[in-house]
């Protein structure tokens, strides 16, 4: 049997690849330099290919070498699962978990759900990393996150995706405007329409649900905070999910949230994690735990904020 890589000789390609620096690669992996290169030399012999163009003062990966760097992540990634899988046998709702949320989940329903977690299983521990949505998945892939929470829709390949509610987005308007109970989608004036900058995955959600192909000519936010701003000072209208609102962000706001007429923009909120995790009974508990927080807040009423249509449920 011809020889194989190892995992170590991986974990060396994955990291020189990250930092293009031998000397910072090493470090990463607490070893010399001497080690990391013998490494990655013998690595390419056995795979009797160049992975990595050294230069004096520069380090390139081959176009195979980055093939193979994005294989090796996912190796490692399989590897640790496996890893966890044993060491969890014993208690598999104990240890850390490595959670990605994007930012306009995490401060709106995290403070609801983490508290419940905690008092249902208090062996587990929540390690958070709040990214954009490409950021956390590529995480998630290389094995660095256990879990995401994202918003769909959302390509996600061959993920476990574990779909936990939809939510209906809501057209929020400075005070004065008189709008009919419930607004058509069709009747947003597209270059009044401020959007998050692009990244945001609630960005193409919106754009989508109001039927537009492209960005509209206008500013841009960075947060949902800065959205909220925006519309204050009459830079124009936004949509925000109904978490949002539920959680309090426009709280003794003068703005308007408006509901939408049938059929509403809507987004649909999803707890991923790869094929191969050790997590699984953590990932089903959270998810009940999710959304049965949020059946909770559905049988709340909304903040008090100036509001037209439905009555708050």
């Amino acid at each position: 049997m011809a020889a194989l890589p190892s995992l170590r000789q991986l974990s060396y390609l994955v990291a020189l690849a990250e930092r293009l620096n031998f000397t910072q690669a090493a470090q990463d992996c607490f070893v010399t330099q001497s080690t990391l290169s013998a490494g990655i030399m013998e690595l390419e012999s056995i795979l009797n290919a160049r992975l990595v163009e050294r230069e004096r003062h520069r380090v390139f990966m081959t176009p195979l070498g980055l093939e193979i760097t994005e294989r090796a992540r996912g190796l490692l990634a399989a590897a640790e699962d496996l890893a966890q899988t044993a060491a969890r046998a014993a208690d598999p709702l104990a240890g850390m978990v490595r959670l990605g949320v994007i930012p306009t989940i995490a401060p709106f329903l995290l403070p609801m759900v983490l508290p419940e977690m905690r008092s249902r299983y208090p062996g587990l521990q929540f390690a958070l990393r709040e990214d954009l949505t490409a950021n956390l998945l590529a995480r998630l892939d290389s094995g660095q996150l256990d879990f995401a929470l994202i918003a769909l829709p959302y390509e996600l390949g061959n993920l476990m995706t574990r779909t936990l509610f939809s939510e209906e987005l809501w057209l929020v308007t400075p005070p004065g405007k008189k709008n009919p109970r419930r607004v058509n989608v069709s009747a947003i004036n597209p270059e009044q329409l401020l959007l998050l900058e692009e990244g945001h995955c609630l960005r193409g959600h919106i754009l989508s649900g109001c039927g537009l192909n492209a960005r509209p000519h206008g500013l841009e936010a960075t947060s949902l905070y800065t959205l909220v701003q925006m519309i204050e000072e009459g830079m124009g209208v936004g949509l925000l999910p109904e978490m949002t609102l539920r959680a309090g962000l426009l709280k003794n706001s003068p703005l308007i949230a408006q509901p939408f007429a049938a059929p509403a923009p809507t987004r649909s909120i999803a707890l991923v994690a790869r094929a191969s995790t050790a997590r699984r009974d953590a990932f089903d508990r959270l998810s009940e735990v999710i959304i049965a927080q949020h059946s909770r807040s559905l049988a709340a009423k909304l903040p008090s904020v100036s509001r037209r249509g439905r009555p708050a449920t």
